[in-house]
């Protein structure tokens, strides 16, 4: 198996280096813009929200632990990201239908609006952006791009494991990702 030192030196280097500086460049214009939309919602919502919002939307109601482990992230930070949510009318608490006790999160009506106005809003910045695009071409970039991201969130899952693991070795504390 080659080591990360192998990679470096592998004949493809110059493709990897410029595929490390397009990722680092879109990640820029992407917190430049939040990729927010067009018009008067442009930059109305921020990722942390939208991430939330269109996870109880395509999941449905559901707890904080449930929807951090979804998220891959702790459950002290979807408690802090869902706060102003709940603040502002877009997600509500309710009890858990079977356990009372229980306090499960769901987007209220007003969420749902909401996260429709800013869906549509950023599925217009999209068709800007690849405006001259083919619909293979746009396909093939999200089929890419989810591919991507699938590896990055594997990566970042098995090195939170692995920390894990090193942390139980040595009693040491884990950072939460977020």
């Amino acid at each position: 198996m080659p080591t990360s030192q192998d990679m470096t030196t592998d004949p493809d280097t110059g493709l990897l280096d410029a595929l490390q500086h397009q990722v680092a460049v879109f990640a820029r214009r992407a917190e430049q813009t939040r990729l927010g939309g067009v018009g008067q919602v442009r930059n109305s919502m921020d990722r942390a929200a939208y991430l939330l919002l269109n996870r109880l939307d395509q999941e449905g109601p559901m707890g904080v632990k449930a929807l951090a482990a979804g998220m891959g992230i702790d459950s002290s930070t979807v408690t802090r990201q869902v706060a102003p949510l709940v603040d502002t009318g877009l997600v509500k608490r309710t009890s858990h239908p079977e356990d009372g006790r229980a306090v499960v999160l769901q987007l209220s009506p007003r969420g749902q609006a909401r996260l429709d106005e800013v869906r549509s809003s950023r599925r217009e910045l999209m068709a800007q952006v690849t405006d001259g695009w083919t619909e293979e071409e746009r396909d093939a970039f999200c089929t890419l791009l989810t591919r991507f991201n699938s590896a990055l969130s594997a990566r970042q899952g098995a090195a939170g494991v692995e920390a894990g693991s090193e942390a139980a070795a040595t009693g040491a504390q884990v950072p939460p990702t977020s």
